[in-house]
């Protein structure tokens, strides 16, 4: 492993103005101070910015030491930024992963979006296929095409079965076992993005533009009884969700983090500095929860940005220090 210094030198521009007060905004960001929400944050709670970098970071993940990890798909790479704030390439040549899942034993997961990015040197050229694999500790590709065998397209995220397989969205919702059979979850009225299941693996969450699915999982990882679970208070664009120890499930949309009860009441919005998309519970007793957010400030100080056609894939991670904590049965 070692450091990525164009990661390292974003950071350190950014970072020079991390400590600045509140009211005082960087380039592209909005005031975002939290309202208390009673056993989940904090009135006040102040977002920390501690890595910023005009490529992607995407599915988040908590690390034993406090830290994260994180997919960059421009950079075909899985980073780790720990506890210390210090940023390391854990495996290399990943194929453009996009979103990643770990299960209880260790095993990690990912979405190989290959070339389907605009922001890629070779996006236009590459004909690879997008796929579904276990990236460690070994590597196989579990699934490359839907049961008509047309191809996957651009996978947006997954979440490990805890059996070797895994769920995932793209169009809709599917399971692929560890066999890599696959199993329809839903692909009809489903704007399916992010994917989570909750803590006993009962429950498949799947989010659905202003509102997020549930689906009650069966021994076999088929499901049924797909239901409206609940809905994010008028905002759109559901995108990653997490879960807390109590069974709160948190969701990324335009305004910021939306939490909601065990039963998909609708808890209260924690507001965020730039459009959350992927998030996590880490550091000490998993009480710190990690966002990563579109948007970038570029070398001249100002909102960084692309050329006409090429995707602004520019991102910040923000932590925010929390009343809950994250659950404890498995890394996410």
């Amino acid at each position: 492993m070692r450091h990525s210094t164009l990661a390292l030198v974003a950071l350190a521009a950014t970072l020079l103005t991390a400590t600045a007060s509140a009211q005082q905004l960087r380039a592209g960001e909005r005031a975002a101070e939290p309202l208390a929400i009673a056993g989940v944050v904090d009135a006040g709670a102040a977002w920390e910015l501690v890595w910023s970098a005009t490529m992607s970071a995407d599915g988040l993940l908590p690390t034993a030491d406090g830290g994260i990890l994180f997919a960059q798909e421009q950079s075909d790479t899985i980073k780790k930024l720990d506890s210390g704030l210090r940023e390391y390439i854990v495996l290399r040549d990943t194929h453009g992963t996009g979103a990643l899942s770990m299960d209880a034993q260790g095993r990690l997961f990912g979405v190989q979006r290959t070339c389907t990015d605009s922001a890629r040197p070779y996006y236009q050229s590459c004909q690879e296929l997008t796929y579904v694999a276990q990236l460690l500790p070994e590597q196989r590709r579990l699934v490359d095409s839907f049961p008509d065998g047309k191809p996957l397209g651009r996978i947006n995220d997954l979440i490990t079965d805890g059996k070797g397989g895994a769920y995932f969205t793209s169009g809709g919702a599917w399971h692929v076992s560890a066999q890599g059979v696959v199993q329809l979850v839903a692909d009809q009225d489903i704007r399916a993005n992010g994917i989570l299941l909750s803590g006993d693996g009962k429950l498949l969450w799947v989010t659905n533009g202003d509102h997020v699915l549930a689906f009650t999982v069966q021994p076999d990882g088929s499901v049924k009884n797909r239901r409206t679970f609940g809905a994010l208070n008028g905002d759109t664009g559901g995108d990653g969700m997490a879960v807390d120890a109590d069974g709160r499930l948190y969701v990324t949309a335009s305004k910021g983090v939306h939490v909601l009860s065990r039963d998909g009441g609708y808890v209260g919005l924690i507001p965020t500095p730039r459009p959350p998309i992927s998030l996590a519970f880490s550091g000490p007793g998993k009480r710190t929860l990690y966002v990563a957010q579109m948007g970038a400030v570029g070398p001249d100080g100002k909102a960084w940005s692309t050329p006409p056609g090429i995707r602004n894939i520019g991102m910040s991670i923000y932590r925010l220090p929390m009343r809950s904590a994250g659950y404890a049965g498995r890394p996410k």
